[in-house]
C-alpha cells in the first residue's frame, strides 16, 4: 500500500483514540456506551474499508481496480456509510449533539461524491460495474 493510502488510513484512527482517550466524557453510562460502541464498530469498519482498497483508495473518483470483495461484496461505498456512523457515535460519546449538524454537510458531500465515482466506474467498468451495482447497496 503506497504511503499516502496508508498514512490517510491510520492517521484518523490513531487521532480519534487520542481524544477517546484524553478526554473521557464526565460521566460514563448507557448513551456513551452506545456512541462509544457506534464510534469503534464506524471507525473499525471505515478502516477496514480502506484496507480493502488499498491502492484502489483516491481522493478524486479515479478507477484504477473495481474491488468487489469483503465489504465492497454487499456495498458501494462502506467508508461513507461508515464514517457517518462513527462521526454519529462520537457526537453521542462526547455528548455533543451540535456534531451531529455535521452529518448534515457529510452526507450531500457524499452523496455527490458517489454519484461521480459511479460515473466513473461505469466509464471505465461498464457492464461489469452495473452487475456489480445491481447486487450491492449503496
Amino acid at each position: 500500500m503506497k504511503a499516502g493510502v496508508w498514512f490517510v488510513t491510520v492517521a484518523p484512527v490513531i487521532a480519534i483514540a487520542y481524544l477517546v482517550v484524553e478526554y473521557p466524557p464526565q460521566r460514563f453510562g448507557a448513551l456513551e456506551v452506545a456512541g462509544l460502541v457506534l464510534a469503534i464498530a464506524g471507525i473499525g469498519l471505515v478502516t477496514m474499508a480502506r484496507l480493502q482498497l488499498g491502492n484502489s483508495f483516491s481522493v478524486t473518483p479515479q478507477a484504477r481496480h473495481l474491488v468487489t470483495t469483503g465489504l465492497y461484496s454487499r456495498m458501494r461505498n462502506p467508508i461513507y456509510v461508515f464514517s457517518a456512523i462513527g462521526l454519529s457515535g462520537l457526537a453521542v460519546y462526547f455528548d455533543r449533539p451540535v456534531l451531529l449538524l455535521g452529518l448534515v454537510i457529510l452526507v450531500p458531500v457524499q452523496l455527490a461524491r458517489a454519484k461521480a465515482e459511479e460515473r466513473v466506474l461505469t466509464e471505465k467498468f461498464g457492464d461489469e460495474y452495473l452487475r456489480y451495482k445491481a447486487t450491492t447497496w449503496f
